[in-house]
This record gives structure tokens, C-alpha cells and sequence, in this order.
């Protein structure tokens, strides 16, 4: 008889090279899944209603920069030793009751589902009136909560982390989510080693934000990245750390100087750098999207103030502001909406100097070739004076956010708060800003030293010199903005 051959007697080294050309294979299928899936499969994120379009609408972030879903989604789960607290709330992301993702935040799919960012992330706020009550929600507003930093840095030191593996993500997932045989094979094969790869070289990216101050809750440096990052430019030492800005209102904001340090005169170029910014690429900026944005905030009023207002003392300090602050806050005021020289103003000039004007002329050609186009870049020598409309809920104050309330910055320099914390929303009336102190506010907050650099709460002494009684009618009068 002839001797039959049992396949799984095979030669050590054989069944060693057939392993390998199957891993080979698997790989170059998921490859090629990979690379065409999304042309099969790549669904818009957009919403009839305009508030929540702005809440979680796609900006054109997900493309290059989106995370994918289930990875992000696991995240807080495999490593909340990494987080302040057991999930993304914990960073100050808010979340809306019955919404699959938190407010500014989006979930696209681009072959596969991929979650990004939206300008609601740094652009919607929250408060509470007392301890015990569910936050009130308001869009367009300075984020007061947000640790953006801090969501970096959390996605970079998971990926660092020895256990991001195929494995040990894919156990967690399939606890939530029962992936297709293809969608296994895509997380496994790619999208997990992908991800640890670009959540590695992001942290590398940002490893300038080591050497200076944190930008903390309610803060960002929003230009360094897009100078290192987007133009390419050189890294420098400037420190950008600045407060989030409000969105609403903005017929009313017609030809002002935009941002703190007005380096932009054009809405539609802000809305635009800011969606290349949150990482919208030149091929996936959605024109028609962010018009949409700009429509939106053009005509959103301000919030109304929520707790009541005396009517007569506020009558007094309407004549106080038009005699002391209108020039320079009202609308219609001959310098409202101009930059003020730094040298006056005497704030913390670091974010100013911060923006050069080689990155203006960089970024106004950044556009060259596409249907869209940027022109309206600057630099500038100091300061924004902006409209006050909304600024009860603008706290805290300056362009650095280095003063926690109304009533610190009308007291001189040395008077106000050198020391406070930042990031909780329970709101105090009688100073008209957050509460900033006591054991509630230090354990969730972010602690702000005004003698760390660029963090510096001098300047802008207009209106300090008022009496004490002519400060509360002035304060309650800007209560009503």
C-alpha cells in the first residue's frame, strides 16, 4: 500500500512559512478593504435642525484625524487610571440626555465609523445656579468645562500604553458591539495599529505644549498648533494660552476684528481656519456645511442673564457704562470692535505675540488652488476691544481668562484673585462669574496661578477707579447684556 501523507504532519518549517504568507495575505486584503471600503461606504453628518447640526455636524475633521469609533468609544473603559475620572465627562466634555455622542463631538462614516470634533466643543458652555441641579446647556458659548489639552493627552498615553493591543481593545468591544467578521478583521489588522501609530505621532506633535504652561478647563493655545502642525512653520517659544471666545450674535459683530488679538476681519475665513484647526484638511473642508455654521451663529441671540436684576440700580449703571466703557464695548461705540494697542491696554501680551506675520502671510496662502481661498489673515499690536453682549457667562475674564469675575476686574491688579480654580460651573451672582473657590471647585477644577507666564491678570484698569457704589449699579447693569 502506498503510504498516505497527513496534511498535519506537515514540517515545522513549512507550516511556519504557510502562517506567514496567510498573515501576508490577511494583511493585503485588509489593505485593500481599507482603501476601498470608504469609497463604498462614506454617509454625510448633517441635521435639518441647525443647533444640533452645529452640536454634532461634521466640520470635515474624520477623514485624517478621526479616531475610530469603537476605539474611542472603549477608551475611558480600558484605562480610566489615565482620566481624572472614570470617563470623558471627567476632561469637562458634556453630554447631552438621549445623545449617542457628547456636544461637539461627531460620529461619521468613512468606510468605517470615525468619531471628530466640532466647534461646539470649544464653543458651548454650561451652568448650574446652585450644587444640586442639572446643567443648563448653551451653545455658542465660551467652554468653560473643556480640557482640550487634557483629551490629548489622554488619547496619547493610551497609546502608549503597553496593553493598546488588537487583543486587549477587540475584548472590550465585543463586550458592547458584535463586529462583522470584516469589521474584526479591519480592527485587528489596521485600524488598532493604525491608531496607536497616529495617537503616538500626535502626541509628538504636541510635545511643545510640555515645556509650557497647561492651558487647563475653559483654555486653549489655538494657533501654535495650526503654525507647527498645518503651515509647518518653525516651532518658537511663544505661549498662545488663551480663553475660548462666544459665537453668538455675530450680524451684530459686522466688521469687527475677530479673535482676541484680531488677526481675522472675515466670518467666514474664522469659521473656515477654525474647521482646519479641529483637523479639517483642504480636500475635506465642507464649504456648504460651515455656511451653515456662520448662518447659525449670525443670527443666535446672546443668553439671557438667569437670575433676577434690580431694575433700578441696573438704570444707574447704564449711565455709568455709557460715560465709562461704551466707547470701547458698546455697539456703536467709536472704538468697539478695534484693536487697542497693547502698550494701553496692558494685558498679558504673550498670545499676541504669539501670532506672527509669517503666519498670516503662510496661512493666507494655504488655500491657493482651492474653490476657497483665505486673504484676510493679519497681524496685529494688541488687543480686541470687544462687545459685551452675553458677558455674564464670558467668565473667566481677559484674554487669558485671569480673572475669575466682574467684580475682580474692577478692583486694580493686586486686588484681584492671584490664585483660583477654573472649570466649575455652579455660578455666583453677586461676583458674576463661577465659583472659584472652596473644596468643590478646587477637586474638579483647574488650578490658576496668575504668576505663571503668560498667565498674568494685569492691565485693562478701566473702571477700577470707580466708588464702590458706582461698581455694583455698573455690574448690574452688565448683568443685562
Amino acid at each position: 500500500m502506498t503510504e498516505q501523507t497527513n496534511p498535519n504532519l506537515l514540517p515545522t518549517s513549512i507550516k511556519g512559512v504557510l502562517q506567514r504568507i496567510l498573515v501576508v495575505i490577511v494583511g493585503v486584503l485588509a489593505v485593500a478593504l481599507f482603501l476601498l471600503w470608504p469609497v463604498f461606504s462614506n454617509s454625510p453628518v448633517d441635521y435639518a435642525d441647525i443647533e444640533n447640526h452645529f452640536k454634532y455636524g461634521s466640520i470635515g475633521s474624520e477623514s485624517v484625524n478621526g479616531i475610530p469609533y469603537w476605539i474611542w468609544k472603549v477608551l475611558p473603559e480600558l484605562f480610566p487610571e489615565k482620566l481624572p475620572g472614570k470617563d470623558y465627562t471627567s476632561l469637562g466634555i458634556t453630554w447631552e440626555e438621549g445623545k449617542e455622542m457628547p456636544v461637539g463631538f461627531t460620529k461619521k462614516t468613512i468606510g468605517f465609523p470615525r468619531v471628530g470634533i466640532t466647534c461646539a466643543v470649544c464653543h458651548t458652555a454650561t451652568y448650574r445656579t446652585k450644587e444640586k441641579e442639572k446643567p443648563t446647556i448653551v451653545t455658542a458659548a465660551p467652554a468653560n468645562k473643556f480640557d482640550s489639552q487634557g483629551y490629548l493627552r489622554f488619547l496619547s498615553a493610551t497609546a502608549g500604553d503597553s496593553r493598546f493591543t488588537a487583543d486587549y481593545i477587540l475584548d472590550e468591544i465585543k463586550y458592547n458591539y458584535r463586529l462583522s467578521w470584516l469589521e474584526n478583521l479591519l480592527y485587528r489588522y489596521l485600524l488598532i495599529p493604525q491608531t496607536k501609530k497616529a495617537l503616538l505621532q500626535q502626541k509628538e506633535q504636541y510635545s511643545w505644549t510640555d515645556s509650557r504652561p497647561n492651558w487647563g478647563s475653559g483654555r486653549i493655545d489655538p494657533f501654535n498648533p495650526v503654525k507647527f502642525n498645518t503651515l509647518k512653520l518653525p516651532k518658537d517659544n511663544t505661549i498662545g494660552n488663551s480663553d475660548m471666545m462666544p459665537l453668538w450674535n455675530q450680524k451684530m459683530h459686522k466688521g469687527f476684528a475677530l479673535h482676541w488679538d484680531g488677526l481675522e476681519t472675515s466670518l467666514t475665513e474664522t469659521v473656515q481656519t477654525g474647521a482646519i484647526g479641529d483637523g479639517a484638511t483642504k480636500k475635506s473642508l465642507p464649504v456648504a456645511d460651515l455656511q451653515r455654521v456662520e448662518d447659525f451663529i449670525q443670527e443666535l441671540p446672546p443668553p439671557k442673564y438667569p437670575f433676577a436684576v434690580d431694575e433700578q440700580v441696573a438704570a444707574k449703571g447704564s449711565q455709568i457704562f455709557a460715560n465709562t466703557c461704551a466707547s470701547c464695548h458698546a455697539f456703536g461705540g467709536e472704538r468697539t470692535g478695534t484693536v487697542i494697542p497693547v502698550e494701553e491696554v496692558g494685558t498679558d501680551r504673550h498670545r499676541l505675540d504669539m501670532w506672527t506675520q509669517e503666519g498670516a502671510d503662510t496661512y493666507n496662502h494655504f488655500g491657493d488652488g482651492y474653490p476657497w481661498d483665505f486673504k484676510n489673515l493679519r497681524k496685529t499690536n494688541g488687543y480686541v476691544s470687544v462687545s459685551l453682549d452675553g458677558l455674564w457667562l464670558r467668565a473667566p475674564y481677559l484674554h487669558n481668562g485671569s480673572v475669575p469675575s466682574l467684580q475682580d476686574l474692577l478692583e486694580k491688579p493686586e486686588n484681584r484673585s492671584q490664585v483660583f480654580y477654573r472649570g466649575y460651573d455652579v455660578y455666583d451672582p453677586k461676583k458674576v462669574g463661577f465659583i472659584t473657590e472652596g473644596d468643590k471647585a478646587k477637586a474638579i477644577g483647574f488650578k490658576y496661578d496668575t504668576t505663571v507666564t503668560a498667565n498674568s491678570n494685569q492691565g485693562h484698569i478701566y473702571g477700577t477707579d470707580l466708588s464702590g457704589e458706582e461698581k455694583k449699579a455698573l455690574i448690574e447693569y452688565l448683568k443685562t447684556l
